[in-house]
């Protein structure tokens, strides 16, 4: 009975040991949280094996980072440019010069300087500066005087003010010719406020046109470079300086806003090849400089399109190449010897220009052109006998082209004759008896 007890009782003890192991090789784990993911699974208490039950983790779908582009905004940074000197660093705008792509270095204007001390924030603001200080020197005032008849003999005394540009150390002044237009008295007042009286040296009323010479000394003389017109383009940068209301060396920017404009002038020619501007102009500009950004002269401000005799952001300028053929011609002799074909009178019509009459012996003659006929006949009328005349245009030529360029008024013919000097030769194109001929005539000289 007794061994029974101690048999069922080690048999007890053996269970509950047995059980107790059992439950210590079984246990799970414990999952630590930490930030590194990867972190290997906790050895299991005991030698054996760790035994991880399969962790169900529901996988982790990243949401793709959709970030918005970096838009780096452009560094608006001032050009570096040395006192003293002007570093050109943009597009060509008007007369600035850029490099070309492969790293060549830079032109820019050897004439154009900064102020001593002034740093410019932009390349336009560089530009302006510089050019005003090239060329105000050379921008002055003139200051007419004139005389106009009033009633019962009496004359009222007229004052006005223009512009005009120093063009060379003797003292020759550019301007137009309606500022001095008959004026009795002609002062022209420099930069510095010293004013000097002018003498006419030429005038070109067809081409508003006028070259004034004063006595002053060389060190005060400062001459604005002359530029080239036949490159201009629509866009261009330019610069207007001049004394609006007598406002002196006052400056105005722009664009060129159309080329190749037609205006008249006081003689009632037309001036072709004008230069439309929107730069500011007001009473007073007239004769005063257009420069382009590298302060070369490339046009005289002449007129405005305006209702109310303000600015109304319409200007022109006669360019540079028609004052370049003209002014030298008013330097040397004082007019303008303007070739002439030897066409006296046309009459304009629809399809071009008939020749009515022509110089005897003269260009046009010579080259074998027909003009109208005169008949002289005698009539009796009455008691009395008149000589009577008619004119047949029926053998004259119709003019329709010169150099292939169209002909419909006279003013078309001469424009393109003005082009031309005394010696060369052009091309007419002509209807006669219903044919085209082509006839070539030698210009003369007009004087």
């Amino acid at each position: 009975m007794i061994r029974k007890a101690i048999t069922a009782g080690l048999i007890l003890g053996a269970g509950l040991f047995a059980g107790w192991i059992l439950h210590s090789n079984l246990e799970t784990p414990l999952a630590f949280a930490s930030p590194q993911r990867d972190a290997p699974a906790r050895e299991a208490v005991g030698n054996s094996p760790a035994i991880s039950p399969p962790v169900v983790q529901a996988p982790i779908v990243q949401a793709p980072l959709v970030q918005a582009p970096l838009v780096q905004a452009p560094v608006v940074q001032a050009p570096v440019i040395a006192p003293g000197q002007l570093a050109v660093a943009a597009a060509q705008q008007g007369g600035l010069v850029v490099g070309p792509a492969n790293g060549a270095s830079l032109v820019s204007p050897p004439a154009l300087q900064l102020p001593e001390g002034f740093i410019p924030t932009t390349t336009e603001e560089a530009v302006h500066v510089a050019v005003y200080e090239a060329v105000n020197r050379g921008v002055v005032n003139i200051s007419t005087r004139a005389v106009r008849p009033e009633a019962f003999l009496l004359v009222a005394e007229i004052e006005g003010n223009g512009s005009g540009s120093i063009i060379d150390q003797q003292g020759h002044v550019l301007t137009n010719y309606h500022v001095i237009e008959g004026a009795r008295d002609i002062n022209v007042t420099l930069f510095n406020g010293e004013s000097f009286p002018a003498e006419m040296v030429g005038q070109d009323p067809d081409n508003d046109i006028a070259v004034l010479k004063i006595s002053a000394p060389v060190e005060l003389l400062f001459p604005i470079t002359w530029g080239d017109s036949s490159n201009l383009r629509v866009g261009q940068h330019i610069i207007a300086i001049g004394n609006p209301f007598g406002l002196e060396r006052t400056m105005s920017t722009g664009i060129i806003s159309s080329l190749n404009r037609q205006i008249t002038s006081k003689t009632r020619r037309s001036i072709r090849s004008i230069i439309q501007i929107d730069a500011a102009l007001n009473q007073g500009n007239s004769g005063g400089p257009l420069v382009n950004a590298r302060g070369e002269l490339i046009g005289m401000n002449t007129a405005i399109a305006t209702r109310s005799g303000d600015n109304a952001g319409i200007g022109f300028a006669i360019p540079v190449n028609t004052m370049s053929r003209v002014v030298p011609q008013l330097i040397a002799t004082g007019r303008v010897a303007r070739p002439t074909i030897g066409i006296l009178q046309v009459f304009e019509t629809e399809r071009g220009l008939l020749i009515v009459n022509m110089t005897p012996n003269g260009p046009a003659e010579k080259a074998g052109l027909q003009g109208s006929r005169v008949e002289r006949r005698k009539v009796r009328r009455g008691f009395g006998v008149f000589e009577q005349e008619t004119v047949d245009h029926s053998q004259a030529d119709l003019i329709i082209s010169i150099d292939g360029q169209k002909v419909k008024q006279a003013d078309d013919l001469l424009s393109v004759i003005e082009t031309k000097k005394a010696g060369d030769t052009v091309t007419l194109t002509v209807i006669r008896d219903g044919k085209s001929l082509q006839v070539p005539v030698t210009l003369g000289s007009g004087e």
